[in-house]
């Protein structure tokens, strides 16, 4: 029973170290994941590393073929955009369920991470904040607050750590921090409220317009790519 907890433990540290490393790009888009390499330089059993493979598969964020082993996941603004679509009624459906579930703690939790996400953009330039996990965070929170399961689980595990990957590895600047904190203090506003229905629509519309700016700076993109190749 002891050696079970112990290789759990021992899994969990191998996740959230390739985790980590997957989201940053220090283990590349498309790589492939040698278990005999890893499991040296770990100095890991090849059990404990299979299972938080295994757990990296769950997540979205590693691949796995029979006779071929296991590969990150590559990255592709098509991809990005099919997740914002995926996420829009999703989130939308667990802001709906935060305004009939959430608890008092949970609203003062988020209260103090919107004035902590404002300071920090106030006081910054608000790359890191878009970049890393400040936005991503409150849409987290948010679906904890619905109390659904099965929602927790498709967007908090499978959904969470593929977003970091984008955020980190496509780093384009966006120009709607200042707005999308404004939008996250409507929704949790509604949520306060207890207007379900006001709250969905008002999440719906914040993912919408985020998606909708990502697909603008990705044809800025291609046109500057087109262009220089035209030049």
């Amino acid at each position: 029973m002891i050696e079970n907890n112990i290789a759990t433990t021992i899994a969990d540290r191998i996740f959230e170290n390739l985790c980590s490393d997957i989201v940053k790009g220090e283990i590349t888009a498309g790589s492939k994941i040698s278990e005999p390499e890893l499991s040296l330089r770990l100095k890991v059993s090849r059990a404990s590393l299979r299972e938080a493979i295994g757990r990296l598969e769950a997540c979205n964020l590693v691949t796995r073929k029979a006779n071929v082993g296991a590969r990150v996941i590559s990255l592709s603004e098509k991809k990005l955009i099919e997740i914002y679509h995926v996420r829009e009624p999703l989130e939308g459906m667990a802001a709906r369920l935060a305004a009939e579930n959430i608890t008092q703690d949970e609203i003062d939790n988020l209260q103090q991470l919107i004035k902590h996400h404002a300071y920090e953009v106030e006081n910054g330039d608000g790359h890191t904040y878009f970049q890393h996990t400040g936005d991503l965070d409150f849409h987290y929170y948010i679906v904890q607050g619905s109390h659904n399961e099965q929602l927790i689980s498709l967007l908090c595990n499978d959904l969470y750590h593929l977003m970091q990957m984008y955020r980190y590895q496509f780093g384009r600047i966006s120009q709607r921090t200042l707005p999308a904190i404004n939008e996250h203090q409507y929704v949790l506003g509604a949520i306060i409220d207890g207007d379900g229905e006001m709250a969905e629509l008002l999440m719906r519309n914040h993912i919408r317009k985020s998606r909708r700016n990502i697909e603008k700076m990705i044809t800025v993109v291609e046109c500057g790519q087109l262009s220089d190749n035209l030049g």
